[in-house]
């Protein structure tokens, strides 16, 4: 290995470190590969990196309009309305509350695609509810937390778009191959959090006093409770069964928007100027927050690339299916596990490595595929996720203690998947 590329192995260290760090995550992404490439002199490579992503067409319009609308239904208490009505029926079954919030979280961060969002969402009414029925706090806020890769099954999660469109195959087409593996991952996190909460007791608990919701005038509609899962239908329908009503992530998000204005103008009075304001301010959040960390992603991997340690490590692929499989399925769930988040190492790997996966016998799809399952298991166990750290304060309990009853489901999981995805 040339001195440049044992310089590319100590930033990403360093890189590692800050993020563990918790400092700004697209800050350090840039900066890293920004330092790469001068040092490579190329600078003229981050910067065209940085450029292209700007302006890649299908990630700005799936992502953007996702958070657009996701940002409308939380304005129309449309979410909040669905967690209502889905969360009535289960009340007063005992321990199997736990694998039943937990399903029920899955399918709803389906719809509200952020995992800090559908916590919040989800959290403030099933965990109260988990508590009533004698449910151990740091159990009740996992259950939640381990709902939360539903976003897995979702359109407007990021790493479907930019995944589908390295593969050059459709968005729903993605999500169609990875499925059955998303739901194994769900299935698995179902029965795993029953199994180890049992074992821990936690369904002996003392039955807890809590009012959820009840300091606002929210009033729950069972209309504004179809609005969240209308693009999500419209994009499976017009997929799988009515191919004249098919049409992209964005149309479906915006047409979405447009029914769920009309049912809150004809129930409260919703103000179109203030709703379009919330739409676009979503849309400018997508950009900032999930672009954002693709672009910087982006940055890293060209400095990588411009040192030469990409070509090596692929190299080293090329002699091993086995080593990519598992440099796939660990790397990304072990940077979730400590850094909190699946996006940051997900989106790197992918942008650096996936694209050259039939050089070492894979498929692009598969291996993209892979980390970006892997990644967020990772996170949907570690003490510092910004989720894990929503839930845990909700039950008013130590994230730690949350952590420690998803890790096992999750790694379960992680395992499973490289062994028999790829």
């Amino acid at each position: 290995m040339s001195l440049l590329e044992w310089l590319a192995i100590a930033v990403t260290i360093l890189t590692v470190y800050a993020l563990i760090k918790r400092l700004e995550t697209r800050l350090v992404l840039f900066t890293a590969g920004f330092v790469l490439c001068l040092v490579s002199m190329d600078p003229l490579s981050a910067l065209n990196s940085f450029a292209k992503s700007m302006t890649n067409n299908s990630l700005v319009m799936a992502i953007c309009s996702s958070m657009g609308f996701a940002f409308i239904a939380n304005y129309t208490q449309c979410d909040r309305s669905l967690v209502h009505y889905l969360a009535a029926p289960i009340r007063g079954l005992g321990v199997f509350l736990i694998p039943i919030c937990t399903a029920v979280t899955f399918f709803i961060n389906i719809a509200i695609p952020s995992a800090a969002g559908c916590a919040a969402a989800v959290g403030s009414t099933l965990i109260p509810v988990m508590l009533r029925a004698g449910i151990k706090p740091a159990a009740a806020a996992a259950a939640v937390m381990g709902g939360t890769i539903g976003s897995y099954l979702s359109p407007g999660t990021s790493h479907n778009p930019f995944v589908a469109e390295m593969a050059g195959i459709d968005v729903m087409d993605f999500i169609a191959f990875h499925a059955m593996w998303s739901i194994l991952c769900g299935v698995i996190l179902v029965v795993g959090l029953l199994v180890v909460c049992m074992f821990l007791g936690d369904h002996k608990g003392e039955k807890v006093d809590v009012e959820a919701q009840k300091s606002d005038n929210f009033k729950p509609n069972p209309i504004k409770a179809i609005m969240p899962l209308v693009p999500i239908t419209i994009l499976v329908v017009g997929n799988v069964w009515l191919p004249v009503i098919k049409m992209g992530v964005a149309q479906a998000m915006v047409l979405g928007a447009v029914i769920t204005l009309l049912v809150g103008f004809a129930f409260d009075r919703t103000n179109p100027q203030e709703f379009s304001k919330q739409f676009f301010n979503g849309m400018g959040k997508g950009y900032a927050d999930v672009m954002g960390i693709i672009i910087a992603a982006g940055v890293f991997a060209a400095g990588l690339r411009a040192t030469g340690l990409i070509d090596t490590f692929v190299d080293v692929l090329k002699h091993s299916n086995d080593i990519a499989r598992w440099g796939g399925s660990l790397g990304p769930w072990i940077m979730g596990t400590i850094t909190g988040s699946g996006d940051a190492a997900t989106m790197a790997f992918n942008e650096a490595v996936t694209p050259h996966a039939p050089e070492f016998g894979m498929e692009i799809k598969a291996l993209g595929a892979l980390a970006f399952l892997t990644g967020a298991l990772g996170r949907t166990m570690s003490p510092i996720a910004g989720a894990m750290v929503v839930v845990a304060g909700i039950a008013m309990a130590n994230p730690m203690d949350v952590a420690k009853r998803t890790a096992l489901p999750c790694t379960v999981a992680v395992f499973v998947l490289a062994l028999f995805m790829v």
